[in-house]
């Protein structure tokens, strides 16, 4: 049962820097990430920025897929 509960949450062990997109897209902490600065950052020079824009969209529709099915 406890590998169960840790199963849970993989996500945040995958995230290695939380808040890194949000700061360098200089996006105040509490306000959302639009999807318009989400398409621009995927557009971004860094290939940093772009795999964490990248990773960012997958989330969202991870998180909507979840909303959807309860």
């Amino acid at each position: 049962m406890a590998a169960r509960k840790a199963n849970k949450k993989w996500i945040q062990g995958a995230i290695k820097k939380p808040g890194a997109l949000r700061s360098s897209l200089k996006v105040k902490k509490g306000k959302k990430i639009t999807a318009k600065q989400l398409a621009k950052a995927s557009k971004s020079k860094n290939p940093t920025t772009r795999r964490r824009a990248a990773l960012a969209k997958t989330l969202r529709k991870i998180s909507r897929k979840k909303k959807r099915g309860k």
